[in-house]
């Protein structure tokens, strides 16, 4: 999707050759949204209510930024996508059978890798309070086993990747685009500005999410609710985050953050 190969050539123009690049008219045409793979982007849209969660590589820039990174990063990125994708198939597995697994949640209709990391949506139709709470807890441990797991193992492969792997969770309506092969919406850009807000490295918008009534008890005790201001969308939002982390952020950060 997006990838352009257009290849300019000299000619030879009124008998004389002439030292220019030069596409052809028909090659000159393919320079179109098409090249997007978006499909028909005129198709009216199309609106499901969507989990949205943003995974970020914190520090990745500067991982690209090391001597010869094109025999590290393929290497790097093959092993996390890898794990990422299997880390979600694990936890939303409820009971393995010789036929197949038995989820408990679908799992997400959309994946798309935005170069330092990956969007996930998931459909949140027929989903219980608590059930949406569980994607919550389940991109928690995610982003736990990441850094307990992954980061050993991998540090080991490739000198100083990223050690740190970001979540930024949000809910709300998304539209497709086209064929339907993206989304665009509100709480896909929160869940984006949430996995960067201040120094935390996991934040989920309290819009559509009860925490005190449909998340488990032993996930509940590991968060703590907040109001932020975010700009463009509220000034006192209200965001779930990790409490150890809140706990840890330099006293400057705190008063960015707010009791409800």
């Amino acid at each position: 999707m997006g990838k352009i190969i257009l290849k300019p050539k000299t000619v030879i123009i009124e008998g004389k050759k002439k030292g220019i690049k030069l596409l052809d008219n028909k090659q000159f045409a393919k320079f179109n949204p098409q090249v997007l793979g978006l499909g028909d982007i005129s198709l009216p849209s199309t609106r499901e209510e969507a989990i949205a969660a943003v995974f970020d590589l914190s520090g990745f820039t500067s991982f690209c930024s090391h001597v010869d990174p094109q025999l590290s990063v393929p290497s790097y990125l093959s092993r996390f996508l890898n794990w990422l994708f299997g880390e979600i198939k694990e936890e939303f597995v409820k009971e393995s059978y010789k036929e197949g697994k038995e989820l408990w949640a679908d799992l997400p209709f959309l994946a798309k890798f935005l170069g330092d990391g990956v969007l996930f949506l998931w459909d949140t139709k027929g989903m219980h309070g608590d059930e949406i709470c569980n994607v919550v807890a389940s991109l928690y441990n995610i982003c736990l086993d990441y850094g307990g797991k992954f980061y050993p193992k991998v540090k080991k492969v490739v000198a100083e990747p990223p050690k740190t792997l970001r979540c930024g969770i949000a809910r709300g309506g998304v539209f497709s685009v086209g064929n339907g092969d993206d989304y665009v919406g509100p709480c896909i850009n929160i869940a984006s500005r949430l996995q960067k807000l201040s120094l935390l490295t996991f934040c989920v918008s309290g819009r559509g999410f009860d925490f005190e009534k449909d998340m488990h008890k032993d996930t509940a005790a590991m968060g703590i609710v907040k109001s932020v201001l975010l700009r463009g969308i509220g000034k006192k939002e209200l965001v779930w985050v990790r409490k150890h982390e809140f706990d840890s952020l330099p006293e400057k950060e705190k008063e960015l953050f707010k009791n409800p």
